[in-house]
């Protein structure tokens, strides 16, 4: 098997081998390679200790040298280039106490987390693949390399990179290493919020948002997203649903593109419905006020997994707006418009549209043609350039002010009446016409 190593790849390991030291492309990078993917980056292993890695070339970052990485620069490019290495005793289910330098390449590859991950190539020797990782990758598995149990007692945030990988790939996950995570998910309580988060979005950003199911199922969601198990647990006997809480929420994700914080809407669009559900005296079930709950509850959750601020109050503001009645008039489009904003507006419809896609046939045809209707509105009303918010308004604070009122938050309060007149009457968006409507005001008010 040839690997074509890009060329500055190429030139570390030469060097390297130049200097009587063996050297790899290592990893993800080799995976990604023969899978026909571009690798987001390439890593080197090498028989070379840093300091060694350090007089060949010029300038390098002394990234964790304790470990055994030095990173070469070529091209405003940096190239991880690490020891062989056993790693130590691991005291935090993360990352070993201590490393210790080897000469051994396969003993470097047992180290790895899946067999597909540990691979190594060059153009001389090509591919070394010690562990059967080229044939998991043609039939498509997730195995751990060597003793599952040892791996994950090594570092915990692996079991759920192979729930991550088999999400990405499309792969099943080898029933030892599933066995493995049965027994030892809750080492995963050791793993920062931040690790969890890096790998729940990789997760539900993949071509397959659904296998968080096989989380659930291995026990991983009960330590890191408990609130999707009362999900996964809640079944919906509703003319509108089909449905468990928790497989409509991954129908959702599904039916939606893979933009983070649009999978994290749909994630979390549901999830205070076991909290928020009745049955009425007729037996029906109720969710009644399970948007504005859920939308509290994901601000908690994205808080908890060390969110970005952004991504947060995107996804607060899609999941209590999700239910949003919104009637097919320009009016009331414009309105909703200006209380989500404008931007996020276009967003809500693909939310109601993939909600709508994961309930039952019952009313579909009529809800997303609704559907068609406001995105064709709101269209039209982006066209034709109709405010919607008081920046769009053809007059401003200052305007006000030259008309002799003080500074403060009564100018405010003069905007807001403007921009619901403008909001019935986009036509009234004109300068002479809301100033027309201040003198109104300031006199009836005088």
């Amino acid at each position: 098997m040839t690997i074509r190593l890009p060329d500055d790849v190429k030139f570390i390991i030469d060097r390297l081998h130049d200097a009587g030291f063996e050297a790899y492309a290592v990893g993800g990078c080799v995976r990604d390679s023969i899978l026909g993917r571009e690798p987001d980056d390439w890593d080197i292993t090498t028989s070379a200790k840093p300091p060694e890695v350090k007089r060949l070339f010029r300038p390098t970052i002394d990234t964790g040298l304790q470990h055994g990485t030095v990173t070469v620069l070529r091209n405003h490019i940096g190239y991880e280039v690490t020891t062989y290495r056993i790693d130590g005793v691991y005291e935090d289910a993360r990352h070993p106490k201590e490393v210790t330098f080897t000469c051994d390449l396969k003993e470097d590859l047992l180290r790895r987390d899946f067999t597909i991950n540990a691979m190594a190539y060059n153009d001389e020797e090509g591919l070394i693949d010690e562990y059967g990782g080229l044939g998991d990758i043609e039939n498509k598995m997730i195995r751990c390399v060597g003793d599952p149990r040892a791996r994950f007692n090594e570092d915990a945030l692996r079991m759920m990179r192979a729930v991550r990988f088999a999400a990405q790939l499309g792969y099943d996950i080898e029933d030892d290493t599933k066995e493995a995570v049965r027994e030892l998910y809750q080492k995963l309580e050791l793993i920062s919020a931040e690790r969890i988060q890096v790998e729940l979005s990789k997760l539900i950003t993949s071509d397959n948002p659904a296998h968080l199911r096989i989380a659930y199922e291995l026990g991983i969601t009960s330590v890191v997203l408990p609130e999707f198990d009362l999900c996964m647990q809640q079944e919906q006997h509703h003319i509108h649903h089909c449905y468990s809480v928790g497989e409509h929420i991954l129908h959702a994700m599904e039916n939606i593109e893979p933009d983070r914080a649009l999978r994290y809407t749909m994630l979390l669009h549901d999830i205070a419905k076991p909290q928020c559900r009745i049955v009425d005296d007729e037996g029906n079930e109720h969710y009644y006020g399970h948007d504005v709950r859920s939308a509290e509850m994901a601000h908690e959750i994205m808080r908890r997994l060390k969110s970005d601020n952004e991504t947060l109050r995107l996804v607060e503001t899609l999941v209590r707006n999700h239910d949003l009645k919104v009637e097919d008039n320009e009016r009331d489009v414009r309105r909703a418009m200006n209380k989500i904003g404008k931007d996020v507006f276009p967003l809500l419809l693909k939310v109601k549209h993939a909600d709508t896609m994961a309930q039952s046939d019952y009313m579909r045809g009529e809800k997303l043609a609704h559907l068609d209707r406001l995105k064709s509105l709101y269209d039209d009303i982006m066209a034709k350039g109709q405010g919607v918010m008081i920046a769009d308004l053809k007059v401003s604070g200052s305007d006000i002010i030259a008309l002799g009122i003080e500074p403060g938050p009564y100018i405010g309060q003069i905007l807001g009446r403007l921009l619901e007149i403008v909001l019935d009457d986009p036509d009234k968006n004109d300068r002479e016409v809301l100033l027309t409507e201040v003198r109104k005001f300031i006199g009836k008010e005088q």
